[in-house]
């Protein structure tokens, strides 16, 4: 029996603990890096420059179209966010966690308390899926395959879906993200190199979207 089936019906925080730390964060001295840009759909390419710096900004330059550009800083700021190292008593301290039922996707873990309402799942040490209310939405993330880094874990392909919190119906089309990391130096810390979001097209399988980021001859800001 895995250690999950245990803390089914129980009190499972210390298991959900683990498996939030275990998630890759930068460190708290981490400043920034800078590199190339491009963005393509298939159709059209454009390549820029940017940064991030330590305070999550991202400068994107040399790109005129203005979408675009908004669109890179904003993928660099969503990647880097959850790169932040914040504590589990910081995020979870007001709520509660009890064990639910068992599938596939490893133990479901109930919260309640501040987030009640919210829900996760946690195998081998990993969250697995994501189901939170978070700016009038319920987002659901189920993650599909993760990078070991040595000092945790990145999610490498993922879908995401928003929901209604009141009907509970999807609101847009569901994404599937495809992301790959790269080590700064020998060590670390990683950040992004490619990011591929398709977003489905329910009516028309054989019509979904495709957009591309990469980030190349990436550097550690001084």
């Amino acid at each position: 029996m895995s250690e999950e089936n245990s803390y089914i019906g129980k009190n499972c925080s210390k298991l959900f603990k683990a498996a939030y730390e275990n998630r890759y964060t930068w460190d708290t001295n981490f400043c920034g890096y800078k590199g190339i840009c491009t963005w393509t759909n298939g159709d059209e390419e454009v390549q820029g420059l940017f940064s991030l710096g330590k305070d999550l900004k991202a400068n994107v330059t040399e790109i005129e179209n203005e979408i675009i550009s908004k669109a890179i800083s904003s993928q660099l700021w969503e990647v880097a966010i959850h790169r932040v190292k914040r504590s589990f008593d910081q995020v979870h301290g007001e709520n509660t966690f009890l064990g639910g039922d068992m599938n596939e996707l490893g133990l479901e873990v109930l919260v309640g308390g501040k987030n009640s309402g919210d829900k996760y799942r946690i195998k081998d040490n990993v969250v697995t899926m994501v189901y939170r209310h978070i700016h009038g939405n319920i987002v659901e993330i189920f993650t599909k395959e993760t990078i070991e880094t040595g000092s945790g874990y990145l999610s490498r392909k993922y879908t995401s879906q928003y929901y209604d919190t009141t009907t509970k119906l999807p609101k847009g089309n569901r994404s599937i993200f495809v992301d790959e990391f790269v080590p700064l130096n020998e060590n670390g810390p990683w950040a992004l190199s490619t990011r591929t979001i398709e977003k489905e097209n329910p009516n028309n399988n054989n019509n979904s979207s495709i957009e591309k980021y990469c980030f190349l001859n990436l550097s550690i800001l001084k």
